[in-house]
């Protein structure tokens, strides 16, 4: 919360209606952005056209009319709980209360004045595609029937695979490790396409993907099968078009982790990661997706809560690093637009400074929105104060606002911000996306192993299947958990097959029922995740494998578990656990779709990790 010497905004007062989910008036947009559309691209393709002159001047005049107080707040990214901008359930007030200091998304944006909300699952913003949009257009109207009041970016992360917060009915494509495997930069801004107009339709306007780092290291716990790959040059390819994809489509994507996460074995979320690059390697390596990026005309990068001493030697996160940042991203690659920051909730940002001095910081590196501070209050009025206190300058603030008035501008909202419900029927989960999804992920999957020919599966002579192994969390909404999946799916090819649920760590008394099973079994599909050399999973398939039934193993994660069970009669990589990545995994094993794809980073040997086991580009097929 505000302090009283910041001379706080009214709460909203009386009783407040739930969203409605049909389209708002557009006089109340047009009223509340006077004098600001005229200067901008109308149309109902102004999103996409570049900004015409006067453009800037329009902004800076709108900032000009802004308190100090509303710039401090254009500088915030927010989560709040609930499902409705005005009357979420209790559960999600009493979080909010607790969290933020306030009831509902309408009083967090009254309070505060955030420039953006993050949508979350966990935070319940996220149930069904009438719902989402019916809370974006609740929220948009929160802000702009206040004094002044402006439209809002929303973002979320939606970079498909193991990350995506908006689920099922919603199209839900194969993640950027996939993509790599699959190797088509068509594929990826298919990918970007398609996602983004059903983005668009739910009034989500920023993506927070594609993940653009190059994932060199196979204990990476945090980016692994969020990256394209490990070829900086492939990765580069598929992050532009995807890019390029989203950004057609009305919705600003980001370009993430800069200066670059895929050489690291701590996960920022709970520790500090150094990255021990040179200049050199980092320039080859991890710079150029980022370049990339930029060339395709990215509209927001994030930042990395990680340490690259030989980018700076100071011992700051990137986050918080003006080399990095202004130095590097703005001077030496050239960008110039939104920077926005990677969770300020976690771990690796919090280890040196304090709450209260990473968002001032985060400005001062040359950050322009600070995503989702721990304590909205502490972060808020640290800004403010800062600025009252002389370290920052009004003028700093102004830099940063007009970038994400541009953004705004760019796509359209400062003209009109909602989403009318018809849209959402008609562009989200439709039939013909679903489709696509489908051909994409066939053109994914990866066979490394098929001994004598045991794939494809034949329904006569091995009708009967045994589906065992990890049922981790689905990632998003969806038919899980995916041997119950790859169950049903083989048995829609025309298989008996039967699921039996093992999880990530088996004890011996699991792993005992699944061999007994595997006795009344022709074959036996085990879905594997992060095998380990010691981990009871790897002993379960060796048990598996020594009953003599034929055992494919599908890795629904890192295709580095290959390493780890070499006895198996084949293996496939689907990299991720998703249904339409595990259904086409079924096709491939049924032999409905023959595998295409070619890993997109090389696996090690298990007992000696210098010598390569499959390399870059492998991959069999029938």
């Amino acid at each position: 919360m505000r302090d009283s010497s910041t001379g706080s905004t009214a709460r909203p007062s009386g009783p407040v209606e739930p969203d409605r989910p049909s389209r708002p008036s557009r006089r109340t947009v047009l009223a509340a952005t006077a004098g600001i559309t005229a200067a901008l691209a109308a149309g109902p393709r102004a999103h996409a056209a570049p900004a015409r002159p006067g453009t800037d001047k329009a902004l800076r005049a709108l900032i000009s009319r802004m308190t100090l107080e509303e710039k401090v707040g254009q500088l915030f990214v927010m989560r709040v709980y609930g499902h409705s901008a005005t009357a979420p359930d209790q559960a999600d007030i009493d979080a909010n209360l607790k969290e933020i200091g306030v009831r509902t998304a309408a009083e967090l944006i009254a309070e505060y004045r955030v420039g953006g909300i993050i949508y979350f699952a966990w935070a319940h913003n996220t149930r069904d595609p009438h719902q989402i949009a019916a809370l974006s257009n609740g929220i948009q109207r929160a802000s702009l029937e206040l004094p002044r009041g402006l439209p809002l970016l929303i973002a979320t992360d939606q970079e498909h695979g193991i990350v995506a917060r908006v689920g099922k009915p919603a199209t839900l494509f194969p993640g950027a490790m996939a993509l790599g495997a699959g190797g088509s930069r068509a594929d990826a801004r298919t990918v970007g396409r398609i996602s983004g107009a059903e983005l668009r339709a739910l009034g989500i306007n920023q993506d927070y993907s594609p993940d653009a780092d190059v994932n060199v290291n196979p204990a990476n716990p945090v980016i692994g099968v969020r990256s394209f790959g490990a070829d900086p040059e492939a990765v580069a390819g598929l992050v532009a078009a995807e890019v390029k994809g989203y950004q057609g489509s009305g919705v600003a994507a980001t370009a993430k982790h800069f200066p670059g996460h895929g050489d690291t074995a701590v996960d920022s979320h709970f520790g500090f990661p150094v990255i021990t690059h040179s200049r050199e390697l980092w320039s080859e390596l991890d710079a150029v997706p980022f370049r990339a990026a930029i060339r395709a005309g990215i509209d927001s990068i994030m930042t990395a809560h990680i340490m690259v001493p030989a980018l700076d030697p100071a011992g700051d996160p990137a986050t918080l690093s003006h080399p990095i940042l202004t130095g590097i991203l703005r001077g030496e690659l050239g960008y110039d637009g939104v920077v926005v920051t990677d969770s300020l909730g976690m771990e690796g940002v919090r280890t040196k400074y304090g709450d209260d001095r990473v968002p001032v910081l985060a400005l001062k590196a040359g950050v322009d929105q600070l995503l989702n501070p721990p304590d909205l209050g502490v972060a808020w009025n640290a800004v403010l104060n800062a600025v009252r206190g002389g370290e920052l300058t009004e003028a700093r603030l102004d830099e940063s606002i007009l970038r994400i008035l541009r953004l705004k501008a760019k796509h359209g909202l400062l003209n009109d911000p909602y989403v009318p419900d018809a849209d959402v029927d008609r562009v989200v989960g439709v039939p013909a996306h679903l489709r696509a999804a489908d051909r994409i992920a066939e053109r994914t999957t990866t066979l490394l192993v098929n001994e004598e020919g045991l794939l494809p599966l034949s329904r006569r002579r091995t009708p009967r299947v045994l589906v065992v192994g990890a049922d981790p969390a689905s990632p998003s909404l969806s038919d899980g958990p995916p041997t119950t999946v790859m169950a049903a799916a083989l048995n829609g090819l025309g298989f008996t097959a039967t699921a039996l649920s093992t999880g990530t760590a088996p004890s011996a008394a699991t792993i005992t029922k699944a061999v007994t099973a595997a006795a009344d079994a022709d074959a036996v599909v085990a879905l594997t995740y992060n095998l380990t050399a010691t981990g009871s999973q790897k002993t379960l398939v060796e048990r598996l494998v020594a009953t003599g039934v034929p055992v494919t193993a599908v890795a629904v994660r890192n295709p580095y578990d290959i390493a780890q069970v070499p006895g198996v009669g084949a293996f496939l990589a689907s990299y991720s656990w998703t249904d339409v990545e595990v259904r086409a995994a079924a096709r491939v094993i049924a032999g409905r779709a023959d595998p295409r794809g070619r890993l997109p980073v090389p696996v090690q040997r298990a007992d000696d990790p210098a010598r390569v086991l499959y390399p870059i580009g492998y991959g069999l097929t029938y």
